[in-house]
């Protein structure tokens, strides 16, 4: 039953969130304009449901210069995070927008989260165990299990477990831990890094 309501109640949920955080939202694009050269947002290409691409849209966090040059030849990383930037990937507040791609369909709040080129080895045990037949989500069941300090099959496997074991005390229990991730920051320092490195192979 929750499955079959589970995009209904995505659909409203976003709506709602996106009228009641309009102003905060504007505000932020208000900082990220007055601090830093370039776009508001940020667009990555991303696998979504049944492996489909689709353009996710984030708040830009990096400076428009940051090279376009693999992991490793990047040093100091750090560097190309603006201030804001730092701020907003801290609080999880420049996932955002991704409120819209949830009302478009192509995300849920609780999900795997959608993955990139860079993760294509993740893309494909996706594919492999049938977790890529859900809506990839803002936060997920990897996310408040140690996110990017996880191996790739352990994040696989979680999101196999999500997948199969859809429920909205599951949802909600997932929700609570990420509020509670975010507000302890936990290993965000590390997160951070993470981030950022898949934005840069995507650029």
């Amino acid at each position: 039953m929750y499955r079959r309501a589970k995009r209904f109640l995505d659909t409203i949920i976003a709506l709602c969130m996106l009228v009641i955080l309009i102003i905060p939202m504007i505000i932020e694009a208000l900082c990220i304009k007055m601090t830093s050269n370039g776009p508001v947002f940020f667009a990555q290409k991303r696998y979504g449901i049944n492996s489909k691409i689709f353009t996710m849209y984030k708040f830009r966090s990096m400076r428009v210069d940051t090279p376009e040059i693999s992991n490793q030849e990047f040093k100091n990383i750090g560097d190309y995070v603006t201030p804001v930037g730092r701020f907003l990937r801290k609080t999880s507040l420049d996932e955002l927008p991704q409120l819209w791609n949830i009302v478009k369909g192509e995300m849920s709040i609780v999900g795997p989260r959608p993955l990139s080129d860079s993760d294509l080895y993740v893309v494909k045990l996706r594919e492999k165990n049938g977790a890529n037949l859900v809506r990839p989500g803002i936060t997920g069941l990897a996310q408040i299990n140690g996110r990017n300090n996880i191996s790739d099959e352990t994040k696989a496997a979680l999101d196999n477990a999500y997948a199969n074991h859809i429920t909205l005390l599951g949802d909600l229990t997932i929700l609570l831990r990420t509020v509670l991730n975010v507000l302890m920051v936990k290993d965000i320092n590390k997160d951070i890094e993470d981030d950022v490195n898949n934005d840069i192979n995507n650029l």
